[in-house]
């Protein structure tokens, strides 16, 4: 049938999708750790990149569904791949403190925690952006500093580089499904001669 695609043609395509929705996780979770401390160039790219792998499952599928479903591990991928250089940073290098919240300043929704340690005041705040941080004044926490200044302070109980490393997995995951759901759909549907839709 006329723009029916072989089984063939159809796996290798499939198989293109898989290997750039791993590509955008590696390129984008490299791109965080040349860029560590800067964290809005790894978002920028990183919804730039989810953005083209999206569009490459709306092509391979011929319907718009799965590419919309394609955004939610798209989210794993995006704070997974954003957050894991900076905490990985704080685990390898950071020092740990105990601290003391003596002050705050809120800005909208932005709190700065300003923290007392055993050699006095730290420079650096914590900050939160939210509206319920869960931090009060006179609060005794362990925070992890970067001695280099590069990564932003931390509560200690917040790092954690391996759940960042588990939602680019899941990320990942999910999108190896839905390209392979979006090439087998895909071929049925060329092989049917069906239209691009926004439906199944």
């Amino acid at each position: 049938m006329a723009g029916a695609w072989s089984a063939g043609r159809s796996i290798t395509t499939t198989m293109l999708v898989v290997l750039l929705g791993l590509v955008v996780i590696a390129l984008n979770t490299a791109v965080a750790y040349v860029a560590v401390g800067a964290t809005v160039v790894p978002i920028i790219t990183g919804l730039l990149l989810c953005l083209v792998f999206v569009f490459a499952v709306r092509l391979l599928h011929r319907a718009a569904w799965l590419a919309f479903l394609a955004v939610l591990p798209a989210l794993f991928v995006l704070v997974g791949s954003v957050q894991l250089a900076p905490e990985a940073v704080l685990e390898a290098r950071g020092v740990r403190q105990e601290v003391t919240i003596v002050d705050v300043q809120v800005v909208g929704k932005r709190h700065e925690f300003m923290l007392q340690g055993a050699d006095g005041r730290l420079d650096e705040p914590l900050v939160h952006q939210g509206s319920n941080p869960g931090y009060r004044v006179g609060d005794r926490l362990a925070v992890l500093t970067d001695p280099d200044g590069v990564v932003d302070l931390e509560a200690a109980d917040r790092v954690d580089s391996g759940g960042m490393l588990a939602a680019l997995l899941l990320g990942g995951v999910g999108w190896t499904v839905i390209a392979l759901l979006a090439g087998w759909r895909g071929h049925v549907r060329r092989w049917k001669g069906r239209h691009d839709t926004l439906v199944i």
